[in-house]
């Protein structure tokens, strides 16, 4: 008789054993680091292999199973946890960068999207935990994050490459490379200007996406 800690259940299905939503289910893994969630599919982070999750595949389809062991597994059974969510200006002091930058970057991952003069979630958004708000007086909307966005790995690599993209372009004046030779205008913005970095394409992106006149390397046509 085999025992019921090698039995395996998908995510779904260890919500139902557990009382709980599978939305539920699904938050509590992103929020422990069990999973994570990469080109909207859920993914095993190193400690949910650790907890003994497994990906499963039949035909087309994969999921995540955990063996039934993980049903007395503290993480999982706390059952009244207040997720804790922050707002743009708390990511940008987490990762110490303008908070100017965090929205167009989320914008660029695809997480959120320009909306009445605010951002709104995304479907991929969403599923990573993206609460929509508005504020009280102007309506304008905007998001909050839970804190396990700060350990998501595409949102911490992305700001290492603005974080040196923006080295690249601290160029001393009396260098004698100058600064066209050097920093090819290769990074294409969305409104169809080629800039030198990652980190003006993101401000191109956001003057862009803001509705706000700009130019890259010429004057504006105004008096």
């Amino acid at each position: 008789m085999n025992n019921t800690k090698d039995k395996y259940l998908s995510s779904t299905n260890l919500s139902k054993e557990m009382n709980i939503s599978t939305k539920g289910m699904f938050e509590r893994l992103l929020r422990n680091n069990w999973i994570d969630r990469v080109d909207e599919q859920w993914v095993l982070t190193e400690k949910g292999e650790e907890k003994g999750g497994q990906l499963k595949t039949r035909g087309d389809r994969q999921w995540i199973a955990w063996p039934a062991s993980v049903m007395d597994d503290a993480e999982l059974k706390e059952n009244n946890i207040k997720e804790k969510y922050l707002s743009t200006t708390k990511l940008a002091e987490e990762f110490d960068v303008s908070r100017l930058r965090i929205n167009p970057i989320l914008s660029e991952l695809g997480w959120i999207e320009k909306d009445r003069k605010g951002w709104i979630t995304t479907k991929l958004g969403k599923s990573l935990g993206g609460k929509q708000l508005e504020h009280n007086k102007t309506g304008v909307p905007y998001v909050k994050w839970p804190e396990t966005i700060l350990k998501n790995k595409r949102l911490v690599e992305t700001i290492k490459e603005i974080k040196e993209g923006s080295q690249e372009v601290q160029i001393s004046s009396n260098e004698e490379v100058g600064f066209r030779e050097k920093f090819i205008a290769k990074h294409r913005a969305a409104g169809g200007h080629f800039v030198r970095s990652k980190t003006e394409m993101l401000i191109d992106n956001w003057l862009y996406m803001s509705e706000i006149a700009h130019a890259y390397e010429r004057r504006l046509p105004i008096s």
